[in-house]
């Protein structure tokens, strides 16, 4: 069997401080059989979810089929929608939020199996 392909992004060199940047993620990503995103990866507009970053990132992850696991330690360090959001992706099949890497990479190698 081949070596599972899990990478946080902030490996791949790149962060999401705007929408223009998701396009740049999902080319490093490619081939990945998973992404680790921590709150060091996200930029302030992620965050606030008016900007439509999030959103944005969001749906191109699903449609490139790249399971991602958010990795924060506190969902509502970043407001009520925010931590709202966080807890409707809690059982998300391609885009989870969870409390630690540990637990990130223990989802996406699930995913494999």
């Amino acid at each position: 069997m081949d070596e599972v392909q899990i990478r946080t992004l902030g490996s791949l060199g790149l962060r999401v401080d705007r929408a223009a940047d998701v396009s740049a993620l999902i080319g490093a990503a490619y081939g990945l059989d998973g992404l680790i995103l921590t709150e060091a990866d996200l930029g302030p507009e992620f965050f606030r979810l008016s900007s439509g970053v999030a959103g944005d990132l969001f749906q191109t992850l699903v449609n490139h089929r790249l399971p991602t696991a958010l990795v924060l330690e506190d969902f509502s360090a970043h407001g009520e929608r925010f931590a709202e959001l966080a807890s409707e992706h809690a059982r998300h099949p391609h885009v989870r939020f969870v409390h630690g890497e540990h637990e990130a990479r223990r989802w996406l190698e699930s995913l494999l199996q």
